[in-house]
């Protein structure tokens, strides 16, 4: 007979409930605070609502009424320096850490809430709106609050999306040695992403202190929490991961409070994340001002029961039979609450036609506004040194391209602390897969950060990081296809958060990773990303096919403070070229194309490895080609003057790259050089890529799928037929 032992898990799995004593001995200028702060949020929901129910509100309105509890207990204690970010349902969470950091000593029920709680209150209902005034200057709306000063990174659209983010800025705090923390709110329904569990395992692997605050509402729009999971005491996942965690019930503050201290001893002692799951129910609908029985996935029954458990009636029973509180001071506060939200709509809204209310024309945001702030304005490149191998003037040494990649990163991460690497494997194998980050992990151990497979909890983290802004981060990819894995966090994450949120948070990250056609390891792992991040907002790309300009390109996207890919090929790491002999600081002139190859015939666009395919295409045909090394890839940056002035000249265009037709970079550019260069050409644009299938494993499949010198040879002959002059 086997032996059989019961195992349990490491961590502690409690369910803390308050008693009439916690009651007893509660701090009544916390009482009054929390009162105080329920019936605020509460009023400026059902403003909300109304406006909603009238049209104003343009496009969805989560309403938070019923679960303000948890929201309130849980931040109500926090400092200035903590930090939350929320999902869709984000309002309650958003002005409770608003009003607590404006009030870190609490609000007083007899005392006017002054000027800049008015403000607060007008700018998040202003944002709700759309409007210019807002805190994202209207672009966040309902979904994507955000305030940075007071501790508010950011509600998310995206279920589960925030809590990378968030674990982002918990490294922050514990890297910069502070004992300040980050919550993460979502609901039930993301407990089931995979961007939380993931975040969830690498924030224990490396004790952040983060707390998974989850509002089980029991409903992700309709579907139960008992359809979407056979273990509905959702605190439970912290078990899988050794997370200390907690189950309360979220329509008692006090409570949340309570086990709020508990969370936070332990993250402030330096033990790494917790998990709060607080039970609270919307008496809404997912969205507007009906209620979910009006959908038909709940009972009218179900919604009483829970409405006559509201926080705001528990608080004010306590603090009524402790005699903190009467039947006049509810009244007058439930009166103030009101009058300021009615000030906030007046201020926001005028009469229009048969009674209605219309939003005032004047607080629309301006149309030119619409791209604005997509990218910044790359003051921080001002006095930056720059430097050309074309012309240069010090002393040259040979270099290989991947000895290139690593005394760059050396460099930087020996001058700038704030640098931050990290990904899967960089710290071991002698620098990672491909030696490009040799010597990192010796030199700097605590910013050289191995990750664990999950590209889009530590892809997450690194934009938390970047948005917090103390320090930089650098994420390697070991191969582009793994974007996908992580396409939430790269796409509407990090690349549309600056703009997403009025153009105000710079987002420093650099994205490394290498294209590796040729190396036999297939459809998954063997693309060029160029032409999927040229299309998303937000991103610079750059590429570099000679070590020099490898370091001066890094340098670059080191101090820019947008987004930056740095796309590389595994075909140039073996290669050798020039490099400044002692020199590792210099930048690429920003947006400057390199002409590798002057020429009349025709212009040749290319980059990476297919810039020396182009130049031996070139050699072996004749052609008297101009070879354009681009260099910088998106469409802000690439350099249109230097682009233009060779097809005036040439009139005829040949786009070259390597990767497959369905993701082309080149069928972008080609499209943007007809309508930008139509009067100039002499014939429809030609292009050398990639088959549609992606790479296969077979030596002979993988070099049909992809382009290399040979079909360059072709691309000149077509243009040179389609011109007259065939070679």
């Amino acid at each position: 007979m086997s032996n059989q032992i019961n195992l349990h898990p490491e961590s502690p799995w409690i369910e803390l409930q308050s008693t009439q004593e916690d009651w007893n001995q509660a701090d009544a200028g916390l009482l009054e605070s929390m009162l105080t702060q329920l019936h605020i949020i509460r009023a400026f929901e059902e403003s909300v609502l109304e406006l909603a129910g009238e049209g104003l509100v343009h496009g969805p309105a989560h309403s938070s009424i019923g679960q303000e509890g948890g929201a309130v207990g849980s931040i109500i204690s926090l400092t200035a320096a903590d930090q939350v970010n929320g999902s869709h349902r984000g309002h309650h969470q958003f002005l409770a850490k608003a009003l607590t950091y404006l009030r870190p000593n609490g609000i007083k029920l007899d005392q006017d809430f002054g000027a800049d709680i008015q403000e607060v209150l007008q700018r998040t209902l202003a944002e709700i709106l759309g409007l210019a005034q807002g805190f994202c200057k209207g672009r966040g709306g309902s979904m994507h609050l955000q305030w940075i000063e007071a501790g508010a990174l950011g509600t998310n659209a995206i279920v589960g999306g925030g809590a990378p983010m968030a674990a982002g800025a918990a490294w922050a705090h514990r890297h910069a040695k502070t004992d300040a923390i980050a919550i993460t709110y979502f609901g039930d329904g993301a407990v089931n992403i995979g961007s939380v569990l993931e975040t969830m395992n690498l924030a224990a692997a490396w004790k952040l202190p983060i707390c998974f605050f989850i509002e089980n509402n029991r409903y992700a729009v309709s579907t139960s929490v008992e359809e979407a999971t056979a273990e509905t005491r959702l605190s439970s996942r912290g078990s899988a991961f050794n997370i200390p965690s907690w189950k309360v019930d979220g329509m008692d503050p006090l409570a949340v409070h309570l086990t709020m201290q508990q969370a936070l001893q332990h993250m402030r002692d330096g033990k790494g994340p917790t998990i709060v799951e607080a039970d609270v129910y919307r008496f809404f609908h997912q969205n507007g001002p009906y209620p979910g029985s009006a959908f038909g996935y709940r009972s009218k029954e179900e919604e009483q029961q829970w409405k006559g458990r509201d926080p705001i009636s528990m608080l004010e029973n306590q603090m009524q039979a402790r005699g903190l509180l009467n039947e006049d001071q509810i009244k007058q506060l439930r009166a103030q609450c009101q009058n300021v939200m009615a000030q906030a709509v007046a201020e926001l809204t005028e009469p229009a036609d048969k009674g209605k209310r219309r939003i005032r024309p004047e607080l629309w945001p301006s149309e030119d506004f619409v791209d604005v702030g997509i990218r910044g304005d790359l003051a921080e490149l001002k006095g930056c040194d720059t430097l050309e191998e074309i012309g240069c003037t010090q002393t040259l040494v040979k270099s290989k391209f991947i000895d290139a990649v690593a005394n760059v990163m050396n460099r930087r991460m020996e001058t700038d602390d704030s640098i931050v690497v990290m990904g899967e494997d960089i710290h071991r194998l002698k620098g990672g897969t491909n030696g490009a980050t040799k010597g990192l992990k010796e030199r700097f151990p605590e910013r050289t950060l191995g990750t664990p497979i999950s590209e889009n909890a530590f892809m997450g983290l690194g934009g938390g990081i970047a948005v917090d802004g103390r320090f930089k981060p650098v994420v390697e990819f070991m191969y582009p296809d793994f974007m996908w894995v992580a396409a939430d966090q790269v796409f509407n994450q990090i690349g549309k958060a600056r703009h997403m949120f009025g153009g105000q948070s710079d987002v420093p990250l650099v994205l490394r990773t290498k294209i590796a056609m040729g190396t036999g390891y297939g459809s998954q792992h063997s693309m060029d990303p160029a032409g999927i991040f040229v299309t998303n907002p937000g991103w610079r790309i750059v590429a570099a096919s000679t070590p020099f300009d490898y370091i001066g390109l890094m340098n670059f996207a080191l101090t820019c403070k947008d987004p930056v890919l740095m796309i590389e090929h595994v075909d140039l790491y073996g290669k050798s070229g020039q490099v400044p002999e002692g020199q590792l600081d210099y930048q690429i002139p920003f947006g400057q194309a390199a002409v590798r190859r002057e020429g009349q015939a025709l212009t040749i666009l290319t980059y990476l490895s297919m810039v020396d395919h182009s130049l031996e295409a070139v050699a072996q045909t004749g052609v008297d080609a101009e070879v354009i090394d681009l260099r910088f890839l998106d469409r802000a940056s690439l350099d249109w003057e230097t682009i233009e002035a060779s097809i005036r000249k040439t009139n005829n265009v040949l786009i070259v790259e390597q990767g497959n037709q369905g993701t082309s970079y080149g069928g972008w550019l080609a499209d943007e050089l007809q309508r930008r260069c139509f009067d100039w050409l002499d014939q429809p644009i030609q292009r050398v890529h990639g088959t549609e299938g992606a790479p296969s494993i077979s030596k002979v499949l993988e070099r049909a799928a992809a382009a290399r010198t040979e079909e360059v040879v072709d691309g000149l002959h077509r243009v040179m037929r389609d011109k007259g002059e065939a070679i």
